[in-house]
């Protein structure tokens, strides 16, 4: 599992790292512009893309770094708390896609799909070693 979450936490780097390239991408149309409904720029140039002065693409890399080192030192236990802080987020953050901007980031589509498979992986990890420790005698 944790070579599996690693993974996760790099490619969650690497969309992030994407997604903050966009919010600094002062040229041209945005390379991931597909439709009227789906681009990027709109939405990481949105005043949702910052939180407390900082780019939210920002802290997404930070959190899936934080996440890689959990998951590195196999704490499943401690990791639980970002994965599912994450995925609220995530959540909200593609509530605010839907309902105010109207428009999408593949970026944060693929994000929370990253986030939402750690968390699921990370609590079925952490539910199994619960079930598996030997009862005191």
């Amino acid at each position: 599992m944790k070579y599996l979450l690693l993974t996760l936490a790099v490619l969650g780097v690497v969309v992030s790292s994407l997604a903050l390239h966009e919010h600094y991408r002062t040229y041209g149309d945005s390379p991931c512009s597909i439709n009227e409904r789906w681009d990027c720029g709109v939405v990481n140039h949105s005043q949702y893309a910052m939180l407390a002065g900082t780019p939210v693409a920002a802290i997404g890399i930070a959190g899936y770094i934080l996440m890689g080192a959990l998951a590195f030192f196999r704490s499943y236990r401690l990791l639980l708390v970002p994965t599912f802080a994450g995925l609220a987020f995530s959540l909200y953050l593609a509530n605010i896609e839907a309902h105010v901007l109207g428009v999408w980031c593949v970026y944060c589509a693929i994000s929370l799909g990253i986030i939402s498979l750690m968390s699921l992986l990370t609590l079925g990890t952490v539910v199994a070693q619960v079930l598996r420790k030997p009862k005191p005698a």
